[in-house]
């Protein structure tokens, strides 16, 4: 029960950027689904008086971030076979990412969540997945030639809960990386889809070695370290050899960046936030996008701080609208807010 969703027009020029055909292609994996934002801010879910539906998924927002940013994205997934399903893989199409990856599960719905501010300032979150389409996929579901096609491969953690997206997941790693792909993996945890904190820490950690690009926020790195320290001992316990780099971000506080040869920080931009969420993808994306083609920025501290800036300025935009989709910049954008304008 598939149909795969193809799409022609996903050079088409967005938002007035038109992607240069030369642009290395950046393959995102993972769950696309809708987020169901309270109309009114500051209260739980159960006090909101009604919900805004806005598309989400990490996966998702990073391949729209660089689709944005004039770089070539792809998104590999399974949505529903339902309304939902088909206005995401829509979305995707407006803003020029290509779709060819997405197949359309016609017993299984698209995932949705319900997502509040609570006036503490924290998120909380509740999911409607049993099981939704999204962990369905299966290994022999993949379009491993555009997955080969990628130059980076990026992912997350939720798609390692349950089988078979965890094959699936392992599956278009493995040919990601033996296409000579650079693996990306941001593992934007959300407890409340795992059993259990332990087996959330366990599979994360268990695909962290083969990653080349590693980014977690501070909530995240005290959860895998177990440390309530945010310093550099931390940071560095999760190092692997085969890490090229690993970023902490850390909210309004800016950027922590580690490599084999240097380390150090990259301050934020104030801006006011009105909604936090997609800042991490957005940020992810701005990465992506700057050293898709040139891979040697990694090894050179200062055109790697002046990309983290843009990073930094594209995450900054992201928190000043409500959404995570409508609110990812432009590179126009992320230049006015670097060059102070």
């Amino acid at each position: 029960a598939r149909r795969s969703y193809n799409t022609t027009s996903s050079m088409a020029v967005h938002n007035g950027v038109s992607p240069s055909p030369t642009s290395g292609l950046i393959v995102s994996f993972g769950e696309m689904l809708i987020d169901f934002v309270p109309t009114a801010s500051g209260v739980s879910l159960a006090e909101a008086p009604g919900f805004l539906k806005a598309p989400g998924g990490a996966p998702a927002n990073v391949a729209i971030a660089v689709s944005r940013l004039g770089g070539r994205a792809a998104f590999v997934g399974k949505l529903g076979d339902d309304e939902f399903g088909r206005m995401l893989a829509g979305i995707l199409d407006e803003n020029g990412v290509s779709g060819e990856g997405i197949t359309f599960d016609t017993g299984a719905r698209t995932a949705l969540a319900f997502v509040t501010l609570r006036a503490d300032g924290e998120r909380e979150f509740m999911f409607y997945r049993n099981p939704s389409a999204d962990m369905l996929l299966t290994p022999d579901e993949l379009d491993l030639d555009l997955i080969r096609s990628g130059k980076v491969f990026h992912y997350g953690s939720i798609s390692l809960i349950v089988e078979p997206c965890r094959s699936a997941h392992l599956k278009a790693m493995e040919v990601a990386k033996d296409a000579g792909a650079l693996l990306s993996y941001d593992p934007n945890l959300r407890l409340p889809l795992w059993p259990s904190p332990e087996e959330a820490r366990e599979q994360i950690m268990s695909i962290w070695d083969k990653a080349d690009v590693i980014k977690v926020s501070d909530v995240e790195l005290e959860f895998l370290t177990g440390s309530d320290k945010i310093d550099d001992e931390s940071a560095m316990s999760l190092w692997h050899p085969n890490l090229k780099l690993l970023l902490v971000t850390l909210g309004e506080k800016g950027c922590r960046y580690y490599t084999k040869n240097f380390h150090g920080s990259v301050d934020a931009f104030h801006v006011t936030a009105i909604d936090t969420t997609g800042a991490g993808d957005s940020f992810v994306g701005a990465l992506l996008c700057k050293i898709v083609d040139d891979q040697s920025v990694l090894e050179d501290e200062a055109r790697l701080k002046e990309i983290l800036r843009f990073a930094c300025a594209c995450g900054a935009i992201t928190t000043t609208k409500k959404g995570a989709i409508p609110a990812l910049p432009t590179e126009s954008q992320a230049l006015s807010l670097l060059n102070g304008e």
